[in-house]
């Protein structure tokens, strides 16, 4: 298999391929102090990339790292990272801060910087299949939650491990109170009796970015939006359910345990909305 076409600007230069950037010694490497932020190039246009990134650098400021580039150099790296490829490439752009050093807590002035720009083809909005998750979200006081952090994944990672081998393709999870956090991979929405319904961030998951863009789109279509308190029945009752995510924007949902569905009137309304707008409509 061919690896995808890779650029990243280290250490203040660009280079290829796939650059050793940790060692043993390294504290990121056994202590987990890396966060990152992930934003979508593709059909030539760039949402909300300013906003991945002054997210890292709260999420910097969340670790005790050091953000050694404002959000509006991030941004400037970006643009100069897409002239690696052709203007309508499918990407995702990942800059990520990491401590070199320091024990337990990380030395904030040993943070390095990596942004990383690679080819991702954008999925494809046939739906899939969600199913409940036995693993949970941690709450705010047991975890790092506020921030975008390479050491939350390993826990979506058995989520999403676990609705593999169920046969699904991704999973809802729940926080520590039962209550719908968010998808494995994504925020989580539903529609009911022609409303948008989304749950209200409590500090178990990331607000995400473009959730927040559909949900102001949604309302300047028409469509009443409430953030709520939801409950996996809910979410089995619903008129439909969909996602809203950086990786594949705004998707469908199919099938959730053994209850078939069929993308709606309310997505269809989100999916375009937000199209229209990332082209500048």
């Amino acid at each position: 298999m061919t690896a995808p076409k890779a650029v990243h600007f280290l250490d203040g230069k660009w280079v290829e391929g796939n650059p050793p950037i940790m060692g043993p010694m390294t504290h990121a490497a056994w202590m987990a102090s890396v966060v990152f932020d992930g934003a979508r190039a593709f059909e030539g246009v760039t949402p909300d990339l300013d906003r991945h990134c002054e997210r890292l650098v709260g999420s910097a400021e969340t670790f005790g790292l050091k953000a050694v580039h404002s959000a509006g150099e991030m941004l400037e790296i970006a643009q100069d990272g897409l002239k690696h490829f052709a203007k309508d490439a499918a990407l995702y752009l990942r800059p990520m801060l990491w401590a070199e050093s320091g024990f337990v807590s990380p030395d904030p002035e040993s943070t390095r910087f990596c942004f990383t720009l690679y080819e991702a083809p954008m999925p494809r909005a046939d739906g899939f299949s969600v199913c409940l998750s036995s693993f949970r979200r941690p709450a705010p006081d047991m975890a790092p939650t506020d921030a975008k952090a390479s050491c939350l994944y390993p826990n979506s990672a058995r989520a999403l491990t676990e609705a593999t081998r169920r046969g699904f393709d991704n999973a809802v999870v729940l926080d520590a109170l039962d209550n719908v956090a968010e998808l494995a991979t994504a925020n989580i929405w539903i529609a009911k009796d022609g409303a948008a319904v989304t749950p209200a961030p409590n500090g178990s998951f990331l607000n995400g970015i473009t959730k927040q863009r559909v949900m102001k789109l949604l309302v300047k279509a028409g469509i009443t939006v409430r953030e709520a308190r939801l409950t996996w029945r809910d979410v089995m009752e619903a008129d439909e359910v969909f996602s809203t995510g950086n990786y594949g924007k705004v998707l469908p949902v199919t099938q959730v345990e053994d209850r078939n569905l069929q993308p709606g009137p309310v997505y269809a309304t989100a999916r375009e909305a937000y199209w229209n707008w990332a082209h500048g409509g």
